[in-house]
Order: structure tokens, then C-alpha cells, then sequence
């Protein structure tokens, strides 16, 4: 590739990655600013909403398999250049989201001491739960156009304009966490309730500068006729590629709440240290997956204009920025971990788990780095979903899972060694990631033309 080519390609990868990576960490953020503001009020408040926002988590785990095959999708048309497909996605994408988000808002409001008492039988925490939940419900309805709607900016060339808006709805959270929670500035302190209102009130304002957004020229449009009325070849083709993605999601989301039942059960040095361990890992991880977003999209629209060898070309560099990238992270992680150890304050058992869990959290992100450049990005631009689907259901059904609850509950090994066993995720399945790469399926254009 020429020098002008290479300008043009790191330019156009550090405008999606920059933004994407910083929206990641301002999303991590919130919760952690959530946890820390809750835990002022009291210990049931905070374990209340952690295990209210497992609803959430759930909710998420649909978005994302929407969000996964809309990118398919929408990044290959882009660079073909179709916006009017792209606009009978967004509509495809919203008869399945709006309703899904419908379901979540009246069965928070409706039933939330029956979706609380799944996760707890403690009468508090469904009581406080509860609470929480009535009051964000409709926070979910917002939350079901909006993330659907910001994919397709990220994907349409407006990655920084779609950091922007879902940074400022995060910044806006947090401070109407502190006002609300607290009572500041004469408003009234309404615990809980306050976290819950300033969640509705920020997802509503993110709503509104999406839609505002959109009414510039040379948008993607929300147009009503696309949404009622089906385009059924978009529609298979949407089916296709994401069906994959959201089976992927609910089994991963299964998975990843197992590992949590694992740790959970283990002393409470060992569930302090993972705790910290877990802000790390996702706070470390954001480059990662903002990284992953940018191959994909790029890698999508270059397929999606019919230019498969440069695609093919462009894959190959990402392998290689995602091995320096998981080099540097994990380092990283190395260099600040004393930092994190001594600032913890912890009981000196659990600092002694937590400096070791750090030290195998530094070759977990080097894998994750890899797996959110070929998982997460590279082999999805190409519409190859079934792969990543197949990777992690074995990898964590296969192995992780069992081995963990046999050497946790059966075995009974020391806390690291389960923990070793547990942050094996992501490296146990490069090899077969890259065997995968290299046959070249995923260089592909999957789009139509159309008529």
C-alpha cells in the first residue's frame, strides 16, 4: 500500500477507534460511579440495584445480537453506497428491538418484585429492587431506539458525533445521580429512586439528540414506512447473519453469569479482590473493543464496495496492530498493578489475591485484544457470525464453565488456581481463531445489488 493509502487508513481507523474506545470506558464508568454513590446510602441499597441491573444486563444481551447484525449489514452497504437499504435495515432492526424494549418496560413496571425475587430471596433487596426497577422501566423502551440508532451512525461514518452523544448522556447520569441520590441543590434525597430517575432522564435526553441527529441532511433516516411495511430479502439476510450473534449473546450472557456464581461462592478476601480485578480488566479492556468496532466497520465497507483484496490486506495489518495493542495493554496492567494493590485497601490476604489476579489479568487482555479484533470485528464484516458463535459456546461451555465449577466445587483448589482456570477464555481459543483466519472465509461481500 502507498503512503498516501497508509495516511488515509490510520486517519479513518483512530476516528472510530479514539471515540468508540472512550465511549467503552465513559459506559464503565457509570457503574462504577453508581456503585461507589449507592454504597454511601447503604449496603442493601447498592447489592439491591447491582442485582436490579442484572435486568439490564439481560435487556443488553438482545441489543447486542441487534446491534451485531445490523453492523453486518449496514457497514457493507455503506461502502457500497445503498443508504436506502440501510435505512430498510434500521427498520427491520426496529420491529424486532421495540418491542423487545416494550416487554422489559412493562414487565419492570409491572412485576418487579417477580423479576427481583429470580435473583434474591433476602425481603429487602426485592423490596429496594423493586423500587429501582418501577422507577427506570421506560429508561429500556429509550434504550431499544436509541442503541439501535447509534450503531448505525458509528458504522455511517459519525463514530466521534455517536461518542459524543452517548458520553454526554453518561456524564449527565452521573451527575444527576449525585443530585438526586443525595439531595443536592435543594432537590429532595430520594435514594434509590434518585439513581433510577437520572438513568430515565439521561436515556431520554440520549434519545432526543439521536433523533435530533438525524434530521440533519445525509442521515440515515427513522422513516415509518420502512418500519411497517417488511423488505422480506433484507429481512432474510438479517435473520441470517444475526441469528447467530443474539444465540452467541444469550449463551455467552449465561456463561458469564456462571463464572460470577463461581467467584461469588468463594471467601470474601477472594470476591473483594475479583471485584477490583473485574473494574480492571473492563476499564483496561475499552481500546480493545473499540479497536474491534473500528476493523469491523472499516473491513466492512471496503468488502462492501467489492475491493476484496484490499479487505484481505487490511485484515492482515489489524492482526498485527491487535498483537502490539495486546502487548501494550497487558503491560500495562503489569506496570499499574503494584498502584492498584496498594491503593485497594484491602485485607492483606485479599491484596495477596488481587496481585496475582492482576498478573493473570495482563495475558487475558492480550488475548482479548485478539479476540475483539477477529471475534468482534474482522470476521463479522464479512458476515461470519456462525464462527464466533461456534468459538465461544465451546469455549465456554466445552471448558470454562465445567472445569471451573469441577476445580471450584469438586476439587476445592485454592482461590488463583480456580481463578487461573477462569481467565482462560480468551487465549484457549486463539489457535482456532487464527487457523479460521487464515482459510480467508470471511472476505466477503455480502450485500445485493438492488433494483
Amino acid at each position: 500500500m502507498n503512503t498516501n493509502d497508509d495516511r488515509g487508513f490510520y486517519k479513518k481507523l483512530a476516528s472510530i477507534v479514539i471515540p468508540v474506545a472512550f465511549q467503552q470506558f465513559m459506559l464503565a464508568s457509570v457503574s462504577a460511579a453508581d456503585a461507589i454513590m449507592l454504597g454511601k446510602l447503604s449496603q442493601n441499597s447498592m447489592a439491591a440495584v447491582s442485582l436490579a441491573g442484572q435486568v439490564q444486563f439481560i435487556f443488553n444481551l438482545f441489543l447486542a445480537g441487534s446491534s451485531i447484525g445490523t453492523s453486518m449489514l449496514v457497514a457493507q452497504y455503506i461502502g457500497k453506497g445503498d443508504q436506502d437499504a440501510v435505512e430498510r435495515i434500521l427498520g427491520i432492526v426496529l420491529r424486532v428491538t421495540v418491542p423487545i424494549a416494550t416487554t422489559f418496560t412493562l414487565a419492570a413496571l409491572i412485576i418487579p418484585k417477580v423479576i427481583m425475587g429470580i435473583f434474591t430471596s433476602d425481603a429487602d433487596l426485592i423490596v429496594y429492587g423493586a423500587q429501582y426497577l418501577r422507577c427506570v422501566s421506560l429508561s429500556y423502551f429509550f434504550c431499544g431506539i436509541t442503541q439501535i440508532y447509534l450503531v448505525i451512525m458509528k458504522n455511517s461514518g459519525h463514530a466521534a458525533k455517536n461518542a459524543l452523544i452517548s458520553s454526554s448522556s453518561v456524564v449527565l447520569n452521573i451527575c444527576l445521580n449525585a443530585i438526586f441520590i443525595f439531595g443536592l441543590f435543594g432537590c429532595p434525597k430520594l435514594g434509590i429512586a434518585g439513581a433510577a430517575l437520572s438513568t430515565v432522564i439521561a436515556r431520554f435526553v440520549e434519545m432526543s439528540l439521536a433523533l435530533s441527529d438525524m434530521r440533519k441532511d445525509g442521515r440515515i433516516k427513522i422513516r415509518p414506512s420502512y418500519f411497517l411495511h417488511r423488505d422480506m430479502e433484507l429481512r432474510k439476510d438479517f435473520w441470517k447473519y444475526a441469528t447467530p450473534a443474539f444465540l452467541n449473546q444469550i449463551l455467552w450472557g449465561l456463561a458469564f453469569s456462571s463464572e460470577s456464581v463461581i467467584m461469588g461462592h468463594m471467601n470474601p478476601d477472594a470476591v473483594a479482590a475479583n471485584s477490583i480485578a473485574l473494574i480492571v480488566k473492563n476499564l483496561t479492556a475499552c481500546f480493545c473493543l473499540g479497536f474491534g468496532n473500528g476493523a469491523g466497520i472499516i473491513l466492512g465497507n471496503t468488502l462492501g464496495s467489492g475491493d476484496l483484496e484490499r479487505g484481505k490486506r487490511y485484515g492482515d495489518r489489524f492482526i498485527k496492530i491487535a498483537v502490539a495493542n495486546g502487548l501494550v495493554t497487558g503491560g500495562f496492567v503489569l506496570l499499574i498493578s503494584p498502584l492498584i494493590v496498594k491503593f485497594a485497601n484491602l485485607t492483606p490476604q485479599a491484596s495477596h489475591y488481587l496481585r496475582w489476579m492482576l498478573v493473570m489479568c495482563s495475558y487475558y487482555q492480550f488475548g482479548k485484544s485478539l479476540t475483539c479484533t477477529t471475534n468482534g470485528g474482522v470476521f463479522p464484516s464479512g458476515g461470519d457470525s456462525k464462527f464466533t458463535f461456534k468459538c465461544d459456546t465451546i469455549t465456554m461451555w466445552g471448558f470454562i464453565v465445567p472445569v471451573g465449577f469441577f476445580v471450584a466445587f469438586v476439587l476445592k483448589l485454592p482461590v488463583l488456581v480456580i481463578y487461573f482456570f477462569m481467565t482462560l477464555d480468551e487465549t484457549i481459543k486463539l489457535p482456532a481463531i487464527f487457523l479460521h483466519y487464515r482459510k480467508y472465509g470471511w472476505v466477503r461481500n455480502i450485500t445485493k445489488d438492488r433494483t
